[in-house]
């Protein structure tokens, strides 16, 4: 394609007339797919010509971003191997244009570049490639034109987001700064270079770690960074206070000499300043908030006390002027917000409920006048701001300190949400009460907010507001929803159950309104409706769940006969499908976990699997996981005779772990493979041949996303246990594959510092193989085929108990795996079990272990060791 052509090529691509842009599209991919080095040459060129028209420059830079990177961490891994593997010279070319392309005159194809130019940095530096990078986007700032100047910052900007800090020298680092800082100075004459200093410093915070140890350079950067928030343009004051709340997050041990000057430049900027800068001021605080409780639960962790934590209490001393701070940016609200829209009364409630939960009781008093003044105000933004101020800091104070004023708050709540003219303070208002029973109502609390006295008048409020305007709706929803959970360990019979058919048919009534689609109420309403099925008593809903049965049965059969017309219509019909999935969910899990009600629900089976089975066939990602979810509870509740169905839904379940691009999709597939393997048992065998060459390929795939890996290793152990010694024709495919993982999980290098998580979800999933496998081939003639993999397992429980760092369900796991190949193999692993380095200190740490659990297990695998040693 010559030069010429490409042009043209890309203007086709963003045409109008359909036919045109679709031929473009695939003479682009053609022309990439047969050369890709020309290719993408070619779009350099294009991308840097001053000659060629912006559009088609700008739409060849972002393919050429898109050539270099993506949002998957296995895709975004390719193309850089790609790039890496492309010849150096052309590479070089490629390179050259884009720096040429920072002189462009054309602000679009500049930015486009620097963009570019980042994703290039991204895999090549951390090679140590293109080494003189940052040496000539420096040199950029000398005797240039301000918009070279300023491309060049943006370019530094996005490689500093791009790229690891520790693929920069700190000599570079120090020079990046110095560049960025000087670029934000007042003295520089051009606004763009400024703006894009500002930005540049924000992505740069995170590389300055040693400046900011260094006292002179840190004031330096502080002073700078504060003069920013003072300047006339309101976009370098939104960026030097987005700078404020990183360096509060990156640097907070480093604030305290500033603070008190911060506190003046931020209470200033939310007080005078345009939203956007008041919104980033607000936010530094909810980030110094964060900040602090982080420290403090990390520390009360390790001490019991807080004494020797490294937290300078900046809320606490800044109380006095911060609460009064907040408290009047309530008062800003607008008078048609858009629900959830982010405001600076959105903001400062939200700063307020952070700095309740940083100091606890010590909200109370100031906040408590201002509740107290503007509550019975005329002006409904008066009763809003205190109705919001006192919903937000119900979370922190003890529920001692609270529980008085909640109880006096709690009938004039009821009475403002029945009668109050605003819209805005019944929203308002239902959303403080959800708070109420979240954090003051259950069995925890001593002082109970929710009384035999008081109910039926809380519920009949509620219940009324379900009719409001859809926003106050949704909220009732949520009120409702922590009322119901806050019943959920009663044990005896709920306060709520008068009431349950009532609450249900209203919250019913409510998914079915007209504007149910509006403020998520449908969603709402539904998930209220789990939630109250879910912290029922059985014994006298039972009834009333079992019609709840085939009411949300008829609504799922409904969604089938609906003329779909607009892909609007088609969308809704998903989101209600999940929904009524969901719910079935929650109701088979409430009557599956008694005998008596699993035999009620036995009759509606059929017709709520053939449901289930017509969800699949309408072919949508987010209604498999519902519907998954909820045949795995159908599974459990079924038990054997969930095998009739297997016929049906096999190929469901294949395409389920097939499904690589909608992974928790998988996830949950390879679960219910479990849940059924429980539930039927050895009449899993007819299906194991697919399902295991399925789970075998998944774990090999380099697509799928690795947290589906553990769960795919308990799937072993699940098949194992229910086809016993049948499952010896997967053995050499399935040990070798838990042998490397086992290895993999045993090396530290692997797995990065924010990845305990995953090691322990890994071996616990490996863990969970050896012990079903191992528990399967228990007093079969088949289990000599197992004495091979013994040492090997040994030798995995050796190294994990030396490395000292399993969480509490690994250590029981790994503790019931040794009790496994002791009680299984007998005498066979007696001496074997004897040679192990630390099976006995392990089996004694279990032994005289505080998790009752844990205990458990060990006296079992010490009682299977004995046995088999003795023999």
């Amino acid at each position: 394609v010559m030069a010429m052509e490409v042009t043209q090529v890309l203007l086709n691509a963003q045409s109008v007339d359909s036919t045109a842009r679709k031929n473009a599209e695939d003479t682009l991919k053609q022309f990439q797919e047969r050369n890709l080095s020309s290719f993408l040459l070619s779009l350099s060129a294009e991308l840097a010509s001053e000659e060629k028209p912006v559009n088609s420059r700008k739409l060849a830079g972002l393919i050429l971003k898109n050539s270099l990177s993506a949002n998957g961490p296995y895709l975004k891994f390719e193309l850089a191997k790609r790039w890496l593997s492309l010849d150096v010279a052309l590479k070089s070319q490629i390179k050259a244009c884009l720096l040429q392309t920072l002189s462009s005159t054309v602000y679009d194809a500049r930015s486009t570049a620097s963009q570019v130019i980042a994703k290039v940095a991204g895999i090549e530096l951390p090679h140590k490639h293109w080494p003189e990078l940052i040496g000539s986007l420096l040199s950029n700032f000398h005797q240039v034109p301000p918009h070279v100047k300023q491309a060049s910052l943006e370019a530094l900007g996005y490689i500093c987001e791009e790229v690891p800090p520790e693929a920069i020298d700190q000599d570079q680092v120090n020079k990046i700064l110095t560049a960025v800082v000087q670029g934000m100075n007042a003295n520089e004459p051009n606004v763009q270079v400024r703006i894009a200093a500002s930005q540049a410093l924000y992505d740069a915070i995170g590389f300055a770690k040693a400046n900011f140890s260094n006292d002179m350079e840190r004031d330096y950067i502080m002073r700078v960074v504060c003069e920013a928030t003072l300047s006339s343009e309101v976009k370098i004051r939104q960026s030097a206070f987005e700078c404020l709340v990183s360096i509060g997050s990156t640097y907070y041990d480093k604030l305290a000499p500033y603070i008190k000057d911060i506190f003046t430049i931020t209470s200033k900027a939310v007080r005078e300043d345009e939203e956007p800068v008041a919104l980033q001021a607000i936010e530094f605080w909810s980030t110094i908030c964060e900040e602090e409780m982080d420290i403090l639960e990390e520390y009360a962790s390790d001490f019991g006390a807080d004494s020797n934590a490294p937290c300078f209490y900046f809320i606490k001393q800044a109380l006095p002027a911060l609460v009064p701070l907040l408290l009047e940016t309530l008062l800003k609200q607008e008078d048609d917000q858009e629900e959830g829209a982010w405001n600076l009364a959105m903001a400062g409630g939200t700063c307020l409920g952070l700095v309740a939960q940083n100091v606890g009781d010590d909200i109370v008093p100031p906040v408590m006048p201002f509740i107290e003044e503007n509550i019975t105000k005329a002006d409904w933004r008066q009763r809003e701001a205190a109705t919001f101020a006192f919903g937000s800091i119900l979370e922190g104070p003890s529920p001692e300190k609270l529980a008085p004023i909640v109880n006096v708050a709690l009938n004039f709540m009821l009475s403002a949400l029945t009668k109050d003219p605003s819209s805005h303070v019944k929203d308002t208002t239902a959303w403080t009460l959800g708070r109420i029973f979240e954090f003051l109502h259950g069995s925890s609390v001593d002082n109970p907010i929710v009384t035999a006295a008081n109910c039926q008048q809380i519920i009949a409020v509620l219940l009324n507001g379900m009719k409001d305007a859809p926003n106050v709706a949704e909220k009732v929803c949520g009120a409702l929803y922590f009322l119901a959970q806050g019943y959920e360990d009663v044990g005896s019979t709920s306060p709520l159950t008068p009431y349950f058919q009532e609450i249900v048919q209203a919250l019913l009534h409510a998914s079915h309104r007209e504007d149910a689609d509006e403020s998520r109420l449908r969603t709402a309403a539904y998930e209220t409706i789990n939630e109250v099925v879910r912290c029922s008593t059985d014994e006298e809903t039972a009834r009333l769940v079992l019609e709840l049965v085939q009411i949300i049965m008829a609504e799922l059969h409904k969604t089938f006969e609906a003329q779909i017309v607009s892909s609007n219509e088609r969308e809704k019909q998903t989101e209600l499908q999940g929904l009524l999935c969901g719910c079935l969910q929650v109701i088979i899990q409430k009557l599956g976990s008694s005998e008596h009600t699993k035999y009620s629900l036995a009759q509606y089976a059929d017709q709520i699997m053939n449901l289930f089975l017509r969800v699949f066939a309408c072919r949508d990602a987010t209604v498999h996981e519902e519907a998954m979810l909820a045949i795995g509870a159908l599974a459990y509740a079924t038990g054997p005779n969930f095998a009739k169905y297997m016929p049906d839904f096999y190929k469901y379940l294949e395409m389920g772990l097939q499904n690589y691009e909608e992974y928790q999709v998988c996830a949950i597939t390879v679960g219910v493979v479990g849940d059924i393997s429980r539930a039927i048992e050895d009449k899993i065998q007819p299906y194991c041949d697919g399902i295991m060459s399925q789970l075998l390929k998944d774990l090999s795939s380099n697509e799928l996303h690795r947290s589906v890996k553990p769960p795919i290793f308990s799937c072993f152990g699940d098949i194992a246990l229910a086809i016993g010694e049948n499952f010896d024709k997967y053995l050499s495919y399935a040990m070798p594959m838990l042998q490397s993982a086992a290895e993999l999980s045993a090396r530290p290098s692997v797995f990065h510092e924010e990845m305990p998580e995953y090691k322990n979800l890994l071996r616990n999933g490996i863990l969970e193989a050896y012990s079903g496998i191992f528990q399967g081939f228990k007093n079969s003639p088949k289990t000599q085929l197992l004495i091979p993999y013994a040492p090997h397992i040994l030798q995995f429980l050796d190294s994990i108990y030396m490395e000292k760092d399993m969480d509490g369900v690994v250590i029981k796991t790994a503790i019931g795996v040794l009790g496994d190949v002791a009680d299984t193999l007998g005498s066979n692993a007696g001496s074997l079990i004897q040679q192990s380095l630390s099976s006995k200190e392990f089996l004694n740490e279990c032994l005289s272990s505080e998790d009752h659990l844990i205990k458990e297990s060990a006296e079992w695998a010490r009682l299977a060791i004995t046995r088999a040693i003795s023999v």
